[in-house]
C-alpha cells in the first residue's frame, strides 16, 4: 500500500512541475516568437488602437458588419452559446439575428445570409467574415456611404486573406481592417 502512494506522490510532483513549469515556459517560448510576443496584433486607426485578432462589434449601416458574439467580444470570457443546433432558445436567437440582417439589408433575401452573419463562433471572438458575407452588405454600405458598389467590391478584394499555403481554411476577411481601410476610401 505504501508503495502504491508513493508512486502516485511522485506522479502528481512530477505532472505539476511539467504541467506548471516546463510546459508553460515552453509556451511563452514559443509566443515570443509570435507578432507583438504574443500579446496580440494591434492596429491604430483615428488615434485609438484595436486588438486585430480579436472580434469587435461593428452594427453600424455604414460598417461591413462583424460576426456576432456569443460572449459580446469580451476576451475575457471567451466561449459559445453551448446552445445545441434544435435548442429554441437558440433557434430564437438566429431567427432575431437573421430578421434584422434583413432589416438593415432589404436588397437581399434569407436564403442568400451567409451563416457566419448569423451564428456565432466557438469563441465568439472571431475576427473574420466569409468573403460571401462581406458582399451580401455591399449594397447596403454603397446606399450609405454613397460608394459605387465597385468600389467596395475591390476593397473586399484587396482585403481578403488567401488560405493557407494556398489549401488549409477557407478564404475569409479581417472586419476591422476591412472598416478601418472602407474609412479611408474618398
Amino acid at each position: 500500500m505504501k508503495n502504491y502512494l508513493w508512486i502516485g506522490v511522485k506522479l502528481t510532483l512530477i505532472t505539476l512541475v511539467f504541467f506548471a513549469g516546463i510546459y508553460t515556459l515552453f509556451i511563452l517560448g514559443i509566443a515570443q516568437m509570435a507578432p507583438n510576443q504574443g500579446k496580440g496584433i494591434m492596429t491604430e486607426s483615428n488615434g485609438k488602437k484595436f486588438y486585430s485578432n480579436i472580434g469587435q462589434s461593428f452594427t453600424d449601416a455604414k460598417y461591413f458588419n462583424s460576426r456576432p458574439s456569443a460572449v459580446n467580444y469580451n476576451a475575457a470570457g471567451s466561449g459559445g452559446s453551448n446552445k445545441g443546433p434544435s435548442n429554441p432558445e437558440y433557434l430564437a436567437e438566429v431567427q432575431k439575428r437573421i430578421d434584422t440582417f434583413l432589416i438593415q439589408n432589404p436588397e437581399i433575401k434569407a436564403d442568400e445570409i451567409p451563416a457566419d452573419m448569423v451564428t456565432a463562433s466557438g469563441s465568439g471572438l472571431d475576427p473574420n467574415i466569409s468573403v460571401k458575407s462581406a458582399k451580401v452588405q455591399v449594397k447596403r454600405i454603397a446606399k450609405v456611404r454613397n460608394i459605387e458598389e465597385k468600389k467596395l467590391q475591390d476593397l473586399i478584394a484587396q482585403n481578403t486573406e488567401k488560405p493557407l499555403l494556398g489549401l488549409f481554411g477557407p478564404e475569409k476577411i479581417n472586419v476591422l481592417q476591412l472598416n478601418i481601410a472602407l474609412d479611408k476610401l474618398k
